[in-house]
């Protein structure tokens, strides 16, 4: 019977995996030591960060295969695991719907200034007034994966004109045009809205900085939902108290948990959100069910879904 181990802070996961594919399960908890049954499993599921599968990964000597319950897994990627012959899939697709709606919801609160609406409520204050609309508004979304393609999609319904920038510039049914990456800067003057939602990899990775914002028009807002690495944080901050953008909305950030002490809590015009931008009720069911699905694929030596490709960072189109 196949060993099945299963890295999960919260322990959550053990009322999911049902008994449809025969395996034996051993729950690691990973305040704790690791066993020697935990470390002899074939198969790895990891909840949450990869900080105890690469303190304790010279004692897993027996994996062949880890699948992550999240879509990024660029926490998993140290180098020990990418040099090895373990095959890595993640939970791609499982948050795409969420997360583009999660988005759109951000855009239309900053388009029609709710926050100023609940604020004059709190205070009594009645307060009509103009607001923006989403239509004929142009979304440059970075990242043109599922979840970018998913919120294209719900912003084309909205009459959004879209530019998606991707590794290859190319013409694309979703987006209409593709440009690539390098070419981000003749763009990033058009958009009224910048979507971050690539992964982390080595060409995403501060690709947002102090000249990249500096392209944006005064009425721009950024939205970061990919990882926090892509993007300035501290640079945004700046750009936002000196009125040089309009308005920013981050689920992601370079340290989680966002520290009490930083500073961008206060940013003006920025709307923080603890990285819950996916997290839509039942979404560890799915990702259990998918886990299941590939688990019985594994023993049946079938093809997996979402392999990753571990020197670019995801899984390829």
């Amino acid at each position: 019977m196949i060993s099945v181990g299963v890295i999960d802070p919260t322990g959550k996961s053990r009322a999911l995996l049902n008994d449809g594919v025969e395996a034996q399960y051993v729950f690691i908890d990973p305040a704790g030591s690791l066993t020697a049954d935990a470390a002899g499993a074939e198969v790895l599921f990891v909840w949450g960060s990869g900080d105890f599968l690469k303190a304790n990964w010279h004692r897993f000597l027996s994996v062949r295969w880890i699948h992550s319950a999240s879509a990024g897994v660029d926490r998993l990627l140290f180098p020990e695991l990418v040099r090895s012959d373990v095959v890595l899939t993640s939970s791609r697709n499982i948050f795409d719907r969420a997360m583009a709606e999660y988005t759109i919801g951000l855009m239309l609160a900053a388009a029609k200034d709710f926050t100023t609406t609940i604020r004059r409520q709190a205070a009594h204050e009645w307060d009509s007034r103009e607001t923006e609309s989403l239509f004929g508004k142009t979304l440059v979304v970075v990242g043109v994966g599922p979840i970018g393609r998913e919120t294209a999609r719900l912003a084309g319904a909205f009459g959004m004109r879209l530019i998606g920038v991707g590794r290859t510039a190319r013409d694309d049914p979703d987006f209409g045009q593709i440009i690539a990456s390098t070419d981000l800067a003749s763009v990033l003057p058009k958009a009224d809205y910048l979507l971050l939602i690539a992964p982390r990899t080595p060409m995403t990775e501060g690709l947002i900085g102090r000249d990249a914002i500096a392209l944006l028009k005064p009425s721009a807002r950024v939205i970061n939902v990919g990882r926090g690495s892509i993007i300035d944080q501290a640079e945004l901050s700046r750009a936002l108290a000196e009125g040089r953008i309009a308005g920013a909305a981050l689920d992601v950030f370079e340290k989680e948990p966002l520290p009490n002490d930083d500073p961008t809590w206060d940013a003006p015009n920025l709307l923080v959100s603890p990285h819950m931008a996916g997290d839509y009720a039942g979404w560890r069911r799915d990702g259990a069910d998918l886990f299941m699905e590939n688990l019985r694929r594994w023993i049946a030596r079938e093809p997996l879904l979402n392999v990753v490709d571990k020197a670019l960072g995801y899984v390829p189109a």
